[in-house]
C-alpha cells in the first residue's frame, strides 16, 4: 500500500507542476481619459464590468483574474474586448501562474508579502 501512495503523490506533484504552466492570469491595464463627465462614467463602467467578470484590482488601472486554463482565459479576454471603452489605451496580457508567482512587490523601498493566491476549483 505505501508504494501506491507514493506513486499517487508523485502523480499529483507532477500535475501540480504542470498546472503552474497551464493555469493563467489575465492582466488588463489601461489609461482611460477622465476629462469629461461622460469619459469618467465610461471609465467607471469599464472598471465595474471587470469586477463583475471576476477581476480584482491590483493597482488603480491594473486588474487581474485567475483562470484555470488558457481556454478559460480566452473567454474572459473576449469579454473584456466586448466592453472596451471608445477612448483610451487598454492592454491585455496573459501570463502563467508560474510567472505570476515570481512577482516581487514593493511599497516604497520595503518589500511586501505576495498576496494570497486563492485556489479555484473547476467542475466540468
Amino acid at each position: 500500500m505505501p508504494l501506491r501512495h507514493a506513486e499517487t503523490l508523485i502523480k499529483i506533484m507532477s500535475l501540480d507542476r504542470l498546472n503552474q504552466y497551464r493555469v493563467m492570469w489575465v492582466m488588463v491595464f489601461f489609461d482611460l481619459p477622465t476629462n469629461t463627465k461622460k469619459e469618467r462614467r465610461q471609465a467607471s463602467q469599464f472598471r465595474k464590468r471587470l469586477l463583475q467578470d471576476g477581476f480584482s484590482m491590483f493597482q488603480f488601472s491594473i486588474y487581474v483574474r485567475h483562470c484555470p486554463s488558457r481556454e478559460n482565459a480566452e473567454v474572459h479576454i473576449k469579454r473584456v474586448k466586448s466592453v472596451l471603452p471608445p477612448n483610451g489605451h487598454v492592454g491585455i496580457m496573459q501570463i502563467t501562474d508560474k510567472q505570476f508567482g515570481m512577482i516581487e512587490l514593493f511599497y516604497s523601498q520595503q518589500k511586501e508579502k505576495k498576496p494570497e493566491m486563492h485556489q479555484q476549483l473547476s467542475l466540468f
